[in-house]
């Protein structure tokens, strides 16, 4: 009598295989997810890429990709009623004199509250720090404190609660420590924004409208602020028109301005 050769078919019902087969069948399956597992570890993946598996099948998502569908989204964000009536009163493709911008600005404002007007300033290089003084009050309260041994206690847990920090020059060394704290926000004393005062007596007659423009840590913006939207247009112009003078007119390569809740609109300079 001859061999009898047996084929085993995959695909059929488990029950319908003899205990041997079943057997094979089973080895036959381990065999084939190990080598799909080795076959993926042996494919280099891209940063911010993984695997996973599902229901024993492997499925390769992609972070990159994920982060480009949910930017896509944030493009289609709709914007509301107020917003799309206010751009239309503003002219993406043209510049505007101050005075008119201002007015155009006031027109587009939709809050319900006294908005703040915000200048954003393009300029030619990076790490510009100028200090102004403005004519007018842009109309924030802003809180001055003299430094003293609670402001270092304050520090040394690092709490901030002041908008403008005055110190006499006796105190300085005891705020150094803190430089790294304090600079960035712009609030280190020094004699160039007229923090550093010689008395504590002196700090009556600080003014607040006294602001240190500085760019951003990594681009070449300034953002600031120049009232509020209540007030009268001829203030907020000559206090727009201080900042420049500050930065310098051919220093600037764009300015905008805006309210907190209105388009912007380009200045010609």
């Amino acid at each position: 009598m001859g061999k009898t050769k047996t084929a085993f078919v995959t695909g059929l019902p488990e029950e319908n295989l003899s205990g041997e087969e079943k057997y094979k069948e089973r080895l036959k399956r381990k065999a084939e997810r190990e080598a799909k597992k080795a076959k993926i570890e042996g494919v280099g993946l891209k940063g911010g890429e993984r695997i996973k598996v599902v229901s024993g099948e492997i499925s390769e998502i992609k972070e990159e990709e994920k982060k480009e569908v949910k930017k896509a989204k944030a493009k289609e964000r709709k914007r509301g009623k107020k917003y799309l009536a206010a751009k239309q009163k503003i002219d993406k493709t043209k510049s505007y004199k101050i005075d008119e911008a201002i007015k155009l600005i006031k027109e587009a404002s939709y809050s319900s509250f006294d908005s703040t007007m915000e200048a954003h300033i393009q300029v030619k290089k990076q790490g510009l720090n100028v200090s102004v003084s403005l004519p007018h009050s842009t109309g924030k309260t802003k809180k001055i404190e003299v430094a003293d041994e609670k402001t270092i206690a304050k520090l040394e847990k690092g709490v901030i609660d002041f908008d403008v920090l005055l110190a006499t020059p006796d105190m300085m060394p005891k705020l150094l420590p803190f430089a790294r704290l304090l600079g960035p926000k712009g609030l280190l004393p020094n004699p160039k924004n007229g923090t550093l005062i010689k008395s504590k007596e002196e700090a009556k007659n600080f003014s607040t409208d006294k602001m240190t423009l500085k760019t951003e840590k990594e681009a070449p913006l300034i953002h600031t602020i120049f009232g509020k939207v209540s007030m009268d247009d001829k203030k907020l112009s000559e206090n727009l028109e201080a900042i420049i003078e500050a930065i310098g007119r051919k220093q600037i390569v764009k300015l905008f301005i805006k309210s907190t809740m209105s388009p912007s609109a380009r200045i010609d300079l």
